[in-house]
């Protein structure tokens, strides 16, 4: 097995992305061999690209490969509205949606005491300060609906209380297509909670 040695590295290395085990690894590196003109030699490349070029946006954290991302950069989206996230993932999420047409600012995770995760890790007094220097009225909190999501949600609202700005967040419940028989029970609660007028 000698002559496999680099093949089994890069097994290893994409067996800890999320999502892949060591099964689906290997399944992936053997597709990736079969076609490697077509489909590893490019993937190769763009993935060295990214390495080299890939930054934090300077004043939300979105990932991109300029200085300043280009939801920051566009005067239309100086809503006064701030869409407080956990990770890229959930703004690109919030994206994919097209709904929210202000800005982010992400966190980079949630508060955990376990983890040593404190306030100045997560950057929430630079968005106290984005909150204040750029007239935000509105700060939505869509962090998700764990302990540690509502913890950091809390805590929050209360660093950004003295701001006026008004502080709100995703409503949680029943979605779209769901059924009530398929959902647990805090799902409904929360559901019944935030209910509204038909």
């Amino acid at each position: 097995m000698d002559g496999t040695r680099d093949i089994e590295a890069l097994i290893e290395l994409m067996a800890r992305l999320p999502g892949l085990g060591p099964r689906s690894a290997r399944r992936a590196v053997l597709a990736l061999l079969k076609k490697r003109g077509q489909l590893m030699a490019p993937l190769a490349q763009a993935m060295a690209t990214v390495a080299l070029n890939a930054r934090d946006c300077a004043v939300c954290g979105n990932i991109g490969t300029a200085h300043i991302c280009p939801i920051c950069a566009d005067p239309a989206r100086a809503t006064g509205e701030i869409c407080v996230v956990e990770d890229v993932a959930d703004l690109w999420a919030m994206e994919r949606g097209q709904a929210f047409k202000g800005r982010y600012h992400v966190l980079g995770g949630t508060l955990s005491a376990l983890d040593a995760v404190g306030p100045d890790e997560l950057g929430i007094p630079r968005l106290a300060a984005r909150v204040a220097d750029e007239g935000v009225r509105e700060v939505i909190l869509a962090l998700n609906a764990t302990v540690d999501g509502q913890t950091t949600a809390h805590y929050i609202a209360d660093a950004l209380a003295g701001s006026g700005a008004q502080i709100t967040s995703l409503a949680q419940g029943v979605p779209v297509g769901g059924e009530l028989d398929y959902l647990d029970d805090g799902t409904i609660g929360a559901a019944l909670r935030a209910r509204r007028r038909f």
